[in-house]
């Protein structure tokens, strides 16, 4: 596990076995996981998401606690993968971080808690899957735009952008701070420090 520049934000790179018949690689190891967080991922969802190009999700996040670690793999397709600090306080508040999943790299993101996340898809019929480690809870879900220009991300230029009406209505960077909608770095390091996480 390859930590990004976020704290909490992580890369994974599988070795992949493949010969004439196809392809083996191991996408999740707990041991691994636990070994470099401090702590399981606790799983209570898995979701499932099928995009055709251009499709935009995010920037997604949970209130804290508990929030809403996730562990996202993209099997079919090519997606670009970004995770968002959006912890008040946090030295890198307001920064991100982005990697390209695809059915080639067999890469893997995991996410912790009040980070924000997004992905684009690059191509049509992208698969991407994902545990969470807690259920989806509507009341307890927010987001933030993708595009606001105070974020920055530096989504590729070539890619038509396509988003459904809750992320296209969702508040800019400043809205969500000022509105107190964002998740607070020192409730977020409380909650990892009760699951035991060692990785900050």
């Amino acid at each position: 596990m390859e930590p990004l520049g976020i704290k909490g934000a992580f890369l994974v790179t599988p070795r992949v076995h493949g010969d004439s018949r196809g392809s083996f690689h191991e996408w999740l190891r707990g041991d691994v996981l636990r070994e470099r967080l401090g702590h399981d991922l606790k799983l209570e969802q898995a979701n499932c998401s099928v995009s055709a190009r251009g499709v935009l999700r995010g920037v997604h996040f949970a209130d804290v606690p508990p929030g809403q670690a996730k562990y996202l793999a993209c099997v079919r397709g090519a997606l670009i993968d970004v995770a968002v600090d959006l912890r008040v306080g946090s030295p890198t508040f307001g920064q991100w971080d982005a990697v390209r999943l695809d059915e080639e790299n067999r890469r893997c993101m995991y996410l912790a808690e009040g980070l924000g996340h997004a992905f684009l898809s690059l191509e049509d019929d992208t698969t991407a899957i994902y545990l969470c480690s807690e259920p989806y809870t509507p009341h307890r879900e927010h987001g933030v735009h993708p595009l606001d220009p105070d974020l920055g991300i530096a989504w590729p230029s070539d890619v038509e952008i396509v988003m459904s009406d809750r992320d296209a209505a969702a508040p800019s960077l400043k809205e969500a701070l000022e509105s107190g909608l964002l998740p607070d770095y020192q409730d977020c390091l409380a909650y990892y420090g009760k699951l035991g996480a060692t990785f900050l």
